[in-house]
C-alpha cells in the first residue's frame, strides 16, 4: 500500500466497519507518537482506549509499512521488559514553501518534524501577476523533482505567503486573486501533491512554538517585523485564526495620526511608521535632507537601501541608522503594550529582519512596553528575539501540513 493511499483512506466512503475503524486507530497511534514520542503497546492501549491485542496487531502492521519502528526493549523495575515503539525517521515526508517578497525558501521535513533538506531561491521577486504565479509553480515543481525524496513519499506540502490567507478555502486575498481557482488548487494541479495554504507569519509563529523553547508556553504572541508588520497568536497551545483566517493583521491597526497611505489603502497604520519599508523610506528622506550616514555612498550609487543595510550600518555605529531603529523600537513597544494588555501572554517573540538589530531594537521596545502596559501584565510576560532563521516560515508550513495529514 502506498503511504499516500493510507492517509487518504479516511475519506474513502467504500471503507466500512472494522477496516475503517482500524484506519482511524492507526492514525490515532501515529498522532499520539507524534505528540508524545516513543510508547509501549500497553501505554498506547491505555491512552487510546483500545484493547492490547488490537493495538499489537495495528502497530505490527504500521511497523511492516515502515511508519513505526520497533526500538527494542526498555528497562523496568521487574518482570518482562516491554518493547517500545516510535515513528520511523524516513517513512513520511512533507514539503514546506515560504514565498517571500524577494526570495523563496524550501524545506523537506519528516514525520518527526526533523529538517531533511533545505534550499533558497534569491533570484525571485513577488508580483501579483500571472507570469509570477507560473514562475512560482515552476520553481516549486523543480524543488520537488530535485530534493532527493520520492514524490510518492511526500504526503503534503505547506505553502505560506504574506497577506490575508484563508487556509480553509486555500485562497490568498492579497496575491493571485483573479483566478476562479484558489492558489491552493493551482499549486496542487501543478505538483499533484496535497497543499495547505497558510499565512507566512502564522507559519513562523507555529515553527517558533513547536521548535523553540516556547512549547512549554501555552499563550504566546509572535510579532513579525520585516518589511511589513504582523502577529501570530497561540492560545492554549493552538494557533488562533479568527472567523475567516485573517487574524493577525496587526500592522494595519490605525495607531498614528499621519497622512501616510498604507499599502492597505488606509492612513495611519502601524506599518506606516515602524515596518522595514517605512524605515527604508525614512532613511532615504534623511539622506536627501543632507543628514550624514555611511549609507550615503550606497544611495549616491543608485542602489536600493534595504532594512538589512540599515541594521548592518547600525551595528557599525552609524548614528542615523541607530536612531531610526530605536525610534521604531519605541513605537513598536507602545503597540505591544496594547497587545499584552488584551492577551496577557506568557511570551512575546520578536522575529523578522528587524529582530537582527538586537538591543538597538529590544531595549527601547521593552522600555516602551513597560511604560505603557499594566505593570502586573508586563511582569507576567517574557520577551525574546527569535532563535530561528530564514527557514522558519517554510518549516512552520511543513509542520502544519503534517498536522493536517495525520489529524492533529
Amino acid at each position: 500500500m502506498l503511504l499516500t493511499d493510507f492517509f487518504n483512506q479516511q475519506k474513502d466512503d467504500s471503507l466500512k466497519g472494522i477496516s475503517h475503524k482500524n484506519i482511524l486507530i492507526k492514525k490515532n497511534i501515529i498522532a499520539y507518537m507524534a505528540l508524545n514520542g516513543e510508547s509501549t503497546l500497553a501505554d498506547l492501549a491505555r491512552e487510546l482506549h483500545v484493547s492490547v491485542p488490537t493495538i499489537t496487531k495495528l502497530v505490527t502492521e504500521l511497523t511492516d509499512e515502515n511508519i513505526v519502528s520497533d526500538n527494542g526493549k526498555i528497562e523496568t523495575a521487574g518482570g518482562r521488559r516491554p518493547n517500545i515503539f516510535g515513528l520511523a525517521d524516513s517513512a513520511l515526508y512533507f514539503a514546506g514553501i515560504d514565498i517571500g517578497r524577494d526570495n523563496i525558501n524550501y524545506v523537506i521535513t519528516d514525520l518527526k518534524n526533523n529538517l531533511i533538506t533545505s534550499t533558497r531561491d534569491m533570484d525571485f521577486t513577488l508580483s501579483d501577476n500571472e507570469r509570477t504565479l507560473e514562475d512560482i509553480c515552476s520553481r516549486i515543481e523543480g524543488f520537488i523533482s530535485t530534493c532527493g525524496i520520492e514524490r510518492s513519499k511526500i504526503l503534503g506540502m505547506g505553502v505560506c505567503i504574506a497577506g490575508r490567507v484563508n487556509p480553509k478555502t486555500g485562497r490568498s486575498y492579497m496575491y493571485f486573486t483573479s483566478s476562479q481557482e484558489s492558489l491552493k488548487e493551482i499549486i496542487e494541479k501543478h505538483t499533484c501533491i496535497r497543499v495547505l495554504l497558510e499565512n507566512d507569519t502564522r507559519a513562523r509563529c507555529y515553527a517558533e512554538y513547536f521548535s523553540g523553547d516556547a512549547r512549554t508556553e501555552k499563550n504566546m504572541l509572535y510579532l513579525h517585523l520585516g518589511r511589513g508588520v504582523a502577529i501570530g497568536i497561540i492560545t492554549d497551545g493552538k494557533l488562533y485564526y479568527g472567523k475567516s483566517g485573517f487574524a493577525g493583521e496587526f500592522g494595519h491597526t490605525p495607531f498614528f495620526n499621519n497622512e501616510i497611505i498604507c499599502e492597505c489603502g488606509k492612513k495611519g497604520c502601524l506599518e506606516t511608521e515602524v515596518s522595514g519599508i517605512a524605515i527604508e523610506k525614512k532613511m532615504v528622506s534623511e539622506i536627501q535632507r543632507g543628514v550624514n550616514t555611511i549609507l550615503r555612498e550606497k544611495y549616491d550609487a543608485g542602489e536600493t537601501i534595504r532594512i538589512d543595510d540599515i541594521i548592518e550600518a547600525a551595528k557599525n555605529d552609524d548614528t542615523l541608522s541607530i536612531e531610526l531603529i530605536e525610534e521604531a523600537g519605541e513605537k513598536i513597544g507602545k503597540s505591544i503594550a496594547f497587545l499584552i494588555n488584551i492577551f496577557n501572554p506568557e511570551l512575546v517573540i520578536i522575529g523578522g529582519n528587524m529582530s537582527y538589530a538586537g538591543d538597538y531594537l529590544m531595549l527601547p521596545l521593552k522600555s516602551a512596553t513597560n511604560k505603557y502596559s499594566m505593570n502586573l501584565v508586563y511582569k507576567d510576560t517574557r520577551f525574546r528575539l527569535s532563535h530561528m532563521g530564514s527557514e522558519a516560515g517554510a518549516l512552520g508550513a511543513a509542520m502544519l501540513m503534517r498536522n493536517q495529514v495525520i489529524g492533529l
